[in-house]
């Protein structure tokens, strides 16, 4: 008999397999289409009668990024601009009020969906005696143009992707309990710009209420854009569309198409190396009145425990869109750095020290100092490394409790063209360890296996109690500045004292002199 469950908005049939509930599509908030474009999220209708939970909805409009399709992170499938929905795993329909672990998508503001099958939570909600929670919000222009600066009708048209995440935890606080979960013991957890989101959620006066731990994975508090450059942006989005004039009637009557394409062509002319994202969470002075490090650093979000780490080889997975890259000279090396150190030309000795540190860094940890792995070594560092370890600092000092980790399990498939590439966890997390892609990596499956389960149940520790330590893991000490204590989580798990240690000085001596393109 398929399980059903009342909902404050009405009644849900969803499917159970193996001991695990689902329940997919379920809508959140009021489709946001015509007028609701570019708004906050309303409240979702009410429906009569049962209604099928049993498939995904529709992702959020996005374009067609191939390499990040080619790593399972783009939506696919269909894809509306009715697009928020969530999807709810369970081990039981009951009292037992389990922890609740939510998770926001990454795909770079840009793409993604809560309803991939390398987000299916049965597995993790199985092994951890969890309630997994997946999601939708709008991306790209629809969920990150601000608008709000320009007042009149406008006023709150900012931030809708990440007021969506907002008004799905408020759904997931109402209506958990009914699908055997925690509302007091919700953890949001995110991977790349699902962690930047969480960031972002942690410095929301609105949000913080409604989750008591996060997960960061590859992403940190730094990626978010002041009203200023938010300003240019939605300027430079308006000049693309060419008209009409930005009222609420002229933007609700546009075709998804223009919308998409001014997206596209806002990115080609505002975005490079150095500005990665252009549609990011902005400093709006509503959800988000300050910049969300500075509201952790002043101890805003002291009592929400969190996890934060980043994957050895972050940069490399993004090297694949560049043909050739392999084979960099020093030349291009020393021009590509000096673009990241503005103030500085190619053979300033800034650049040069620069190359040099790197180089005794990669050949202290047993790697390669080739112009390539220099390049990759320094972009993870600029991108997460150096931003995960400013927030984890931040938030320790205060006296938020803080871990932290860095993956380390290296591909056997190119292993030394991507490493311990981005993304590479994820699968991890949601215990796809024994899945035909880990058992056909023969030897290595079974190494693939252990650290996945040790991963989730520290995933699931964290989320039952602040704590991601357990039996199978070295002892975890919490992260502070003195000793930066970190997991290493590789095919052997052991615990690191300020690793990667002298590339963070070096990007705290470049910040601090104000030198470093952000």
């Amino acid at each position: 008999m398929s399980p059903i469950v009342e909902t404050s908005d009405g009644r849900l049939r969803g499917r159970e397999q193996r001991g695990i509930r689902s329940f997919l599509g379920i809508p959140y908030a009021r489709p946001p289409v015509g007028l609701y474009r570019f708004r906050a999220p309303e409240r979702a209708e009410r429906w009569s009668g049962v209604r099928d939970a049993l498939r995904f909805g529709p992702a959020a409009l996005q374009p067609s990024l191939p390499l990040l399709r080619s790593v399972a992170l783009a939506g696919g499938g269909r894809q509306a601009e009715d697009c928020l929905y969530l999807n709810v795993w369970t081990p039981g329909l009951d009292g037992a009020r389990r922890p609740v672990l939510v998770w926001i998508h990454g795909g770079g503001f840009l793409i993604g969906s809560g309803g991939l099958r390398l987000y299916d939570g049965a597995g993790l909600a199985r092994r951890g005696d969890l309630v997994v929670v997946t999601l939708n919000y709008r991306l790209g222009a629809l969920g990150f143009l601000h608008l709000h600066g320009r007042g009149g009708e406008l006023v709150g048209a900012s931030n809708a992707g990440l007021r969506d995440q907002i008004a799905a935890l408020a759904w997931v606080r109402e209506n958990i309990a009914r699908f055997g979960g925690d509302p007091e013991q919700v953890t949001i957890c995110g991977q790349s710009a699902g962690a930047m989101s969480v960031a972002a959620l942690l410095g929301a006066p609105t949000a913080r209420p409604l989750f008591a731990r996060a997960i960061l994975q590859s992403g940190a508090a730094d990626h978010v854009l002041s009203p200023e450059l938010a300003e240019r942006v939605s300027q430079a989005f308006l000049e693309e569309l060419g008209g009409p004039a930005p009222t609420r009637d002229a933007l609700a009557r546009l075709g998804a198409e223009r919308v998409l394409g001014a997206q596209a062509r806002v990115n080609r002319r505002m975005s490079d190396l150095a500005q990665l994202m252009v549609f990011l969470p902005t400093v709006d002075g509503d959800v988000l009145p300050e910049p969300p490090l500075q509201a952790i650093a002043r101890g805003a979000a002291r009592q929400i425990p969190l996890l934060i780490g980043t994957t050895l080889d972050e940069w490399k997975l993004f090297t694949l869109v560049e043909s050739g890259l392999a084979g960099m000279r020093e030349v291009e090396l020393r021009s590509r750095l000096a673009g990241m150190l503005p103030r500085v030309t190619a053979r300033a000795p800034e650049v040069l020290q620069a190359i040099a540190a790197y180089r005794d860094a990669l050949r202290a940890r047993g790697g390669r100092t080739t112009p390539f792995e220099v390049w990759c070594a320094f972009q993870s560092a600029r991108v997460f490394h150096y931003p995960a370890s400013k927030l984890a600092e931040a938030h320790a000092a205060a006296a938020g409790s803080t871990y932290g980790y860095l993956f380390t399990w290296r591909t056997p498939l190119l292993r030394r063209a991507l490493g311990a590439f981005h993304a590479l966890d994820v699968p991890f997390v949601f215990g796809l360890g024994r899945s035909p892609l880990f058992r056909s990596l023969g030897s290595l499956a079974g190494s693939a296996a252990r650290l996945a389960a040790a991963m989730q149940d520290a995933w699931a520790g964290f989320a039952r109690s602040g704590d991601p330590g357990h039996r199978e893991l070295p002892t975890w000490p919490r992260y502070d500045a003195s000793q930066r204590a970190t997991m290493l989580l590789g095919r052997r798990c052991a615990l690191a004292h300020t690793p990667l240690e002298a590339e963070r000085r070096l990007w705290q001596h470049w910040s601090q002199a104000g030198s470093v393109a952000s």
